[in-house]
């Protein structure tokens, strides 16, 4: 049996962030850069938006000096992506164990809004993969209010913890790497 999939674009996805929340970003090779720019995008209409993530790989874009009024980055590792907004004081790194981060989730001392994620094409029973960034990400998903994700065929398909099923998000979109001219 095939489960019917519906996309939506990366504009009406990110629409579920509002002003004040917090949204928790996927990180390593899985960092949805596609809803990134897309958030960087609608950034005129957000207002104290604090974003958490660990590493955080590729061009974020909102991690930009034009972006501090609107985004507040609080970092849980430092990657050199985002290094350089650390320094200048536009973003802030709070220090704890990668294991500890969880529990920050589940007992909402760190309460996630939106959760913007990447994962592998829903198979035929509709599960898709957290690929090769599990780590914090799983919980993030099970916690979060609304779960955006960013389906991309490129992603490995990883078993146990990391398959998620599709009806757990509320929107999808495909990455901007499918797209042709």
């Amino acid at each position: 049996m095939k489960i019917p999939i519906n996309y939506i674009s990366a504009e009406q996805a990110i629409s579920v962030i509002q002003s004040g929340q917090r949204i928790f970003i996927h990180g390593s090779a899985q960092t949805p850069v596609h809803l990134l720019k897309e958030l960087a995008n609608q950034s005129e209409r957000l207002q104290d938006v604090e974003v958490i993530f660990i590493s955080v790989y590729g061009n974020i874009e909102i991690d930009k000096p034009q972006y501090s009024p609107h985004f507040r980055i609080n970092s849980l590792f430092v990657s050199a992506s985002i290094r350089h907004a650390v320094a200048e004081g536009r973003a802030d790194y709070v220090p704890v164990f990668l294991s500890e981060i969880p529990e920050l989730f589940k007992r909402n001392i760190l309460p996630i809004d939106v959760a913007l994620i990447q994962v592998s094409l829903p198979d035929k029973h509709g599960y898709c993969s957290l690929g090769v960034s599990v780590d914090i990400a799983r919980t993030a998903v099970d916690t979060a209010k609304y779960v955006v994700a960013q389906i991309n065929p490129n992603v490995p398909r990883t078993h146990g913890d990391a398959l998620i099923h599709s009806s757990r998000f509320h929107s999808m979109c495909i990455a901007k790497i499918l797209c042709r001219s």
